[in-house]
């Protein structure tokens, strides 16, 4: 009989992707080392214990380093460098508010359509890896020689 490891059921549903760096995650690689698979919860104790009675967040693969780097630091996700945009939402506590009430976040200005186009395409694949329960689609509304991306909860 063939026994399946939670860090495997976990990294097969997450691709074996890190959902911190959204770096591929070697399966091979011993979890002592900071590179390593492991498992978060995405839950610090404090947020658990304000969260009794509701649902938990499904573990999420990570990696050692990523995982236990932030520690009592909020975890952050970094707009991929490739990207023009300015004035970056933060990610994660805009998914967190698309998830609890819905509707529609700002998440950056775009100096032109097609920077437009690049980073919603990036950030609605990236919240699909981030969120896999939440579906989500970009907006683009254009105003003042600038465009706004945004962020909608479907």
């Amino acid at each position: 009989m063939l026994v399946v490891s939670r860090l495997e059921v976990v990294g097969e549903r997450d691709g074996w992707r890190c959902w911190l760096c959204d770096d591929l995650v070697d399966r091979d690689m011993s979890v002592n080392d900071s590179r390593g698979p492991s498992i978060d919860s995405r839950i610090t104790d404090r947020r658990a214990k304000k969260n009794k009675g509701k649902p938990e967040s499904p573990d999420r693969l990570a990696h050692r380093g990523c995982n236990t780097g932030k520690g009592s630091v909020k975890p952050e996700i970094v707009w991929a460098d490739h990207l023009f945009v300015g004035d970056p939402a933060v990610i994660i506590t805009s998914v967190d508010r698309l998830q609890r009430k819905g509707g529609r976040e700002v998440m950056a200005r775009c100096p032109t359509s097609e920077d437009a186009e690049v980073a919603a395409e990036w950030l609605v694949d990236r919240v699909s890896r981030l969120e896999p329960g939440l579906t989500v689609s970009a907006l683009i509304e254009s105003g003042g020689g600038q465009y706004l991306l945004i962020l909608r909860a479907d």
